[in-house]
């Protein structure tokens, strides 16, 4: 521009804002609340848009500097070469499958899955071709025989509602032998009990709306993988724009920070109510790792050393109707969708957040009729207890 003449009031508002010098750390990253970035030449435009070069182009897909910050410590506390953000935990769920498998693919799943997880499994994968085969994963012979061929197979390492617990090196073995990719959901475990990774598993998955952010104020979701993986991912994830925005990777990294501390105290708590439950007349059953009772305690204490988690289930005496009165009975929890926040969350799985599978499907996966299902908070664990005991006795 002619340097002698002032550009205008619109010219300099739109151009006149920069970055000020700082040569100090703050205590968080910056939020890079852009969708595109300059270019001094269109080589470098052209380089860098094709990855010949490193830098930043366009948010979708392409990068960002936030979200690269949260990624570098999403792989550091999976124990993974690298990662990718996505705008919610279900988009992260099918850029995977969709990544891995085609038309005429095939994938080996788990039943004991996500109502989202399940239904997008049985109802649109295969809308693309992608036939869909469910295992017990609890059944290692069963999912040894159903690999050989297949092009991903999925899990979560504990199953959403009713907890239960697979084995992921017995798993990451059989996949390993058949020559299968194998992907599994932490949501429940959270990398800080639980890395997949060190099991062999080669992408392990967030819903990072839930423990990873823990205030219930965002959605979002990564993958945790090898950097020929991510490459892949990207790949579909620029043509089909499932991509992160810069403010939800910085509350992930927010949330990041105290982790630690919050699922100490889930583990806690939940260890707490589940062991209350586990003693009360109403109460038929209580599906908690914790409880010496659990099918799969050993396996609990040996992969997750650091706690058993924030996440129970039990079933009301009394069904479907029963289920539904305590949900409504409850005054301190929150009837409402979602997990991982600090407000203990209950819901009632059947009509709830597994809605999607019919009677036959439930009981395949294991899910009660009266089976509630508990996210349980930070709050002081007689006060959950007691806000639990007026509530049973409403049913």
């Amino acid at each position: 521009m002619d340097e002698d003449r002032r550009p205008g009031f619109a010219t300099r508002a739109v151009h006149g804002a920069r970055m000020p010098p700082i040569d100090q750390d703050a205590p968080s990253v910056p939020i890079f609340q852009s969708s595109t970035f300059r270019f001094e030449t269109s080589e470098r435009y052209a380089d860098t848009i094709s990855f010949r070069r490193p830098g930043y182009t366009y948010t979708r897909g392409y990068g960002n500097p936030t979200l690269a910050a949260f990624e570098t410590l999403m792989a550091d506390l999976e124990e993974t070469e690298s990662a990718f953000s996505f705008a919610s935990g279900m988009a992260a769920i099918h850029t995977v499958a969709t990544t891995c498998a085609g038309a005429g693919d095939r994938v080996v799943a788990s039943p004991e899955l996500y109502g989202g997880t399940f239904s997008l499994f049985r109802n649109v994968l295969p809308r693309y071709g992608i036939e869909v085969t469910f295992v017990d994963a609890h059944d290692h012979d069963a999912v040894g025989e159903a690999l050989p061929g297949a092009k991903l197979f999925y899990c979560e390492t504990i199953a959403n509602p009713n907890v239960t617990v697979v084995d992921l090196e017995a798993l990451s073995g059989l996949c390993q032998n058949a020559g299968v990719p194998a992907a599994v959901d932490n949501t429940f475990a959270s990398p800080y009990l639980c890395n997949p990774a060190r099991y062999g598993f080669d992408f392990v998955l967030h819903s990072a709306t839930k423990y990873i952010g823990g205030h219930s104020d965002l959605i979002a979701g990564v993958v945790c993988c090898s950097e020929r993986d991510v490459a892949g991912l990207r790949n579909t994830v620029i043509e089909t724009g499932a991509t992160m925005a810069p403010l939800e990777a910085w509350l992930c990294m927010r949330g990041l920070a105290t982790l630690e501390l919050r699922m100490q105290r889930h583990s806690a708590n939940a260890l707490s109510l589940a062991t209350f439950l586990e003693q009360h007349p109403k109460v038929d059953r209580v599906h908690y790792p914790g409880l010496a009772t659990h099918p799969h305690h050993a396996l609990a204490r040996r992969q997750l050393p650091m706690g058993f988690g924030g996440m129970l289930a039990f079933e009301v005496e009394g069904g479907v109707d029963a289920g539904r009165r305590f949900c409504d009975g409850v005054e301190l929890a929150w009837i409402a969708a979602s997990l991982g926040g600090t407000q203990t969350l209950v819901g009632h799985a059947a009509s709830t957040t597994h809605r999607q599978l019919d009677a036959q499907a439930r009981r395949a996966a294991g899910l009660a009729d009266g089976l509630v299902r508990v996210s349980v908070g930070i709050e002081d664990p007689d006060d959950i207890a007691a806000d639990f005991a007026r509530a049973l006795e409403k049913v």
